[in-house]
């Protein structure tokens, strides 16, 4: 529960291979006053765990094994279980063809990798309150 608010903090899935990156991104979650529901690994991991937890937000690295952020995406979306949820894509891309294949596969953002802290803290906090259910 936020303590000002009363409402109950954003569900947030975190899923990155690479664990110093998956840590940074639970850390500016839990910095955004949000929860972290999971933080896995791999594609597949990240799709079970949306649909187990059924998070407010996913933060997905594009680059993945098992199944890439875009596919995880795209599979996110044309499930009626998480349908619903953002998607905040991370990439090493950075092309504008790189942000548009992410938002073709029906992200909500994408964010360039390096990216600082304060800037993922932002887009998280943009996401969960434009997503946020009434």
């Amino acid at each position: 529960m936020d303590r000002d608010t009363g409402e109950a903090a954003a569900r947030v899935l975190v899923a990155d291979d690479e664990e110093d990156i998956r840590l940074l991104v639970t850390l500016a979650v839990r910095k955004a006053g949000c929860t972290v529901v999971a933080a896995v690994a791999d594609g597949p991991q990240a799709l079970a765990a949306a649909r187990a937890e059924g998070p407010d937000l996913v933060v997905l690295d594009v680059s993945m094994p098992g199944a890439t952020g875009l596919e995880v995406c795209a599979a996110l979306r044309q499930d009626p279980v998480t349908a619903g949820c953002r998607v905040l894509l991370l990439s090493a891309g950075a092309s504008p063809d790189d942000v548009a294949r992410g938002l073709a596969a029906g992200a909500d953002a994408y964010l360039p990798k390096p990216f600082t802290v304060a800037g993922l803290v932002e887009q998280v906090r943009r996401l969960v309150t434009v997503g946020s259910r009434a």
